[in-house]
């Protein structure tokens, strides 16, 4: 994979570029040249330094904060690449935001995952790459082909470097499921299900724990963590109902927003496990934190789709089960 890739092209937004710089180093590609700021009014600007007329072009931004201001940049820059008659526009989203606003939960409340599709599509994007989603089912919400990968390989791979005769996996809800009992199938584990309420966002109430977690290392898997509110509430929970002070906390996306970091250094927490698909500040003020590269995924998946070749073992419905 460190052969040069001819006519394919990879831009960064100002989001996480040490992903995509990482990404083209593996693929032994330059990442492209893009002049990315702010006019004193606040609007983005946006220049490709670069030719990219007929080239396969890929554009990484997650949507990390500022959520608005990186979407409203990957607009600018897919419209930049389409006026500068680029081949194809396939677009990295490694986070995918307001992935929580997937359906009406209340009525007269917006289906924002499907409105921010539209606007990708619009703007000229022709392929979407992407990584765990809250909500699978946001694959159908686009018109163009959407990859999706999952983390869930790399950190089976990382709980195996760890003594497993005495953890159970974890589910934090009836939404996880799923994704609980593949990995569990991937590490041969049992399986426990969280049941919990949401009185408003980013709050949980933990009402069942469904399955034996007595004297077992709990090992919770979730798509992102945020304030991490409802994750310490699943450790005190599980912890009240015999399991083992010593949680490990899986999940793809940090999103540590607010008291995040307060909230996950929990003496029941014995680590939090994520990956780089956000840029991760101050990551040494949580000394439990260990963050897995998604770049080795996301160079292979780039390197299949630019030369045709299958990239559904790399996607959670091919998945070994």
């Amino acid at each position: 994979m460190k052969r040069p890739l001819d006519d394919l092209k990879i831009f960064a937004g100002s989001s996480n570029p040490k992903l995509a710089a990482e990404v083209c180093r593996l693929l032994g590609v330059p990442l492209g040249e893009a002049r990315l700021s702010r006019f004193s009014s606040g609007e983005t600007y946006v220049s490709i330094d670069e030719s990219v007329r007929g080239s396969d072009v890929y554009v990484f931004q997650s949507f990390s904060h500022p959520v608005n201001d990186h979407f409203v940049e990957l607009l600018v820059m897919i419209d930049a690449l389409k006026r500068s008659s680029a081949g194809m526009i396939n677009v990295i989203l490694p986070y995918y935001g307001y992935a929580r606003q997937e359906k009406q939960d209340q009525p007269r409340e917006p289906i924002t995952a499907k409105l921010l599709a539209d606007l990708l599509t619009t703007a000229g994007a022709e392929r979407v790459l992407t990584m765990d989603l809250h909500a699978p089912a946001i694959q159908g919400f686009f018109d163009i082909p959407v990859d999706h990968m999952t983390a869930l390989d790399l950190i089976a791979d990382h709980l195996r470097t760890k003594d497993l005769s005495n953890a159970i996996i974890v589910s934090p809800d009836a939404g996880r499921a799923k994704t609980a009992e593949r990995l569990a199938t991937y590490l041969d584990l049992p399986v426990a299900l969280m049941n919990k309420r949401r009185p408003k966002h980013n709050e949980a109430e933990i009402t069942h724990v469904i399955g034996d977690v007595k004297h077992k290392i709990p090992i919770i898997i979730e798509d992102m963590i945020d304030t991490g509110g409802t994750l310490v509430k699943v450790i005190e929970g599980l912890v009240q109902n015999g399991a083992r002070p010593e949680g490990i906390l899986c999940a793809t996306h940090a999103v540590f927003s607010g008291p995040a970091r307060e909230r996950l250094s929990h003496p029941a927490i014995r680590e939090v496990v994520v990956t780089d698909t956000l840029p991760i500040q101050r990551q040494g003020e949580l000394a439990n934190l260990i963050v897995l590269s998604a770049a080795p995924l996301f160079a292979e998946a780039i390197d299949r789709i630019h030369h045709n070749r299958s990239i559904s073992s790399l996607t959670p419905e091919s998945s070994k089960q």
